[in-house]
Formats: structure tokens, sequence, C-alpha cells
């Protein structure tokens, strides 16, 4: 079975140059947060067979769609043929409609937001201190990780025979409706 995951592009895969003169900067002004990332997911999601769509909310200066041109950075960056869902406010309600398994974040806001109106389950990208996120983001079932590419790791380990459980592990043999290795 494919998990349908949803990565948020801002702040997750992606951020801008500073703008000048309070512009909006343009897709074309975009660098990649950690460099490779969208390459090694592109691997990811076709061998494990992920069905991924990419989130924004973000206008952007263009001369055409902030989803054509969201889809044409993905694709310049190593990803073929993205699915891009340009849509503002809460992920919640866009995880549940499209029955999405995870959906990936940098704002705790929307993370809990997940949580609490969806049956996904959100990770946090949080490079910070854990301790500085708000009292409601800090719940078990949202999960930070320090980057990207650490949950990419997590969420490929999950799925490896013999993985441990107990912790996030538990959580997402859980989420993935992986057997005990003792069952």
């Amino acid at each position: 079975m494919s998990r349908r995951i949803a990565i948020e592009i801002d702040d997750v895969l992606a951020r801008a140059h500073a703008s000048r003169g309070g512009q909006p900067v343009s897709w074309d002004g975009l660098v990649e947060c950690e460099p490779g990332v969208l390459t090694r997911l592109a691997g990811l999601a076709a061998a494990r067979r992920w069905e991924i769509i990419f989130l924004s909310d973000q206008t952007r200066s263009s001369d055409g769609t902030d989803q054509t041109d969201a889809q044409r950075w993905l694709e310049s960056k190593g990803f073929a043929l993205p699915s891009v869902y340009v849509a503002s406010g809460a992920r919640g309600p866009i995880a549940s409609a499209l029955d999405l398994d995870i959906v990936i974040d940098a704002r705790p806001d929307s993370c809990v937001n997940v949580a609490n109106e969806s049956d996904a389950r959100p990770i946090l990208v949080w490079p910070s201190d854990r301790g500085v996120l708000p009292p409601d983001a800090r719940r078990e079932d949202i999960q930070a990780t320090r980057s990207f590419g650490e949950c990419l790791d997590l969420l490929t380990s999950s799925e490896e025979p013999g993985a441990c459980s107990g912790g996030f592990r538990e959580w997402l043999r859980k989420l993935f409706g992986l057997k005990d290795s003792g069952q």
C-alpha cells in the first residue's frame, strides 16, 4: 500500500532569498533548504511508492500561475511530475479531504490543526530547540524533526523490517499498519 504524504514547500523544502523593497519573491528566487533533498525524496518516493503532494500558500511574483511555477521549480530540483496544491488556510481540512497519511510542515499551528482536524499524522520540521515550541505543538501525536533529511530518515527507517518499537518508531509502526515483530 502506498503512503499519501503532503509536504509544505515553504520552510520545509525551500526558503526565499531576501526580497527587494518588499516585493514578493519569485519561484526562481527560492533555494532548497537542504541541497539535494528533493532528488533524494524523488528516489525514495519512487522506490517506496509514496504518493507525494506538495502544498504551498505563498503567492509569488511570476508570469504563470503559482501551481505551474511551483511544479517547474520542483522539477528543476530533481522531482519529476510533481503534484502541487496551492491553498491558503488550515491544513487539517486539506489532509482530511485528500485522505492523507502524513503531513510535513514547518509551522507548529499547521501541525496542531492537522492533528485536530484529520486522521493524518503531522511531522514538524523544527530546527530549533523543541522547548521553544508552543505548548500545544509538543503533543505526542506531533513528531518534530530537526531537518527534512532527518524526517526522511525516520520515515524510511520505520518501514525497515525489524524496526524496534517504542516512542516514535511505535507511532510510525501504528501509522503504517506494520505488525510488531513479536506478533
